[in-house]
């Protein structure tokens, strides 16, 4: 059973691309190529759209602006790996998120912490993380995939509370000018 379920993926793979290659769709992408369909869709992606690196209990939204990839990587992987995407990419920069749950985390409530916060200091500068209430994030991307994509990408991990969510900001403009314009 679980060799059809490797052919099936195989066979399908087109299938995912197309799932995934700019089409308003919620249906999940399972594939380990998670980096090449990121990277097909960071040139169609700006401000206001996010990326968001879930742990595996994170779940599966029924929003069409939501496109879910599967990255069977280690999470601290797979976040280092989309913060390099969005620094690499000359129109966007990102504003992180995390949940401010983590603050009150231990290794004693969740087996595994400290291995996590060490290997989340190796790919993000903790001072360009901005701490938000978990509901208060899951609010904010329901709003914004109303009206503009969200890329999840869920991983194996299996903390709480250890989501990472860039959203997306103009990389070539910025507040001041914006308010310049606008006076």
């Amino acid at each position: 059973m679980k060799h059809l379920g490797k052919l099936f993926l195989l066979a399908s793979v087109p299938l995912l691309a197309a799932c995934c290659s700019g089409q308003q769709t919620n249906e999940p992408c399972k594939t380990n190529d998670w980096q090449a369909l990121l990277a097909e869709q960071m040139p169609l992606l700006g401000h206001r759209n996010w990326i968001v690196v879930t742990d595996m209990a994170y779940p599966l939204q029924t929003n069409p602006g939501i496109t879910t990839l599967f990255a069977d990587a280690p999470y601290a992987e797979v976040v280092g790996k989309v913060a390099s995407m969005i620094a690499d990419a000359p129109h966007v920069f990102a504003h992180i998120y995390q949940d401010s749950e983590q603050q009150k985390l231990s290794e004693e409530l969740a087996p595994g912490w400290d291995a996590y916060k060490a290997s989340m200091k190796a790919v993000l500068d903790s001072e360009q993380v901005e701490y938000v209430p978990h509901e208060e994030l899951i609010r904010r991307l329901d709003e914004v995939s109303n009206l503009c994509r969200v890329i999840i990408i869920k991983t194996p991990l299996t903390l709480p509370y250890t989501s990472t969510f860039f959203s997306l900001d103009c990389g070539y403009w910025d507040a001041e000018r914006e308010a310049q314009i606008r006076q």
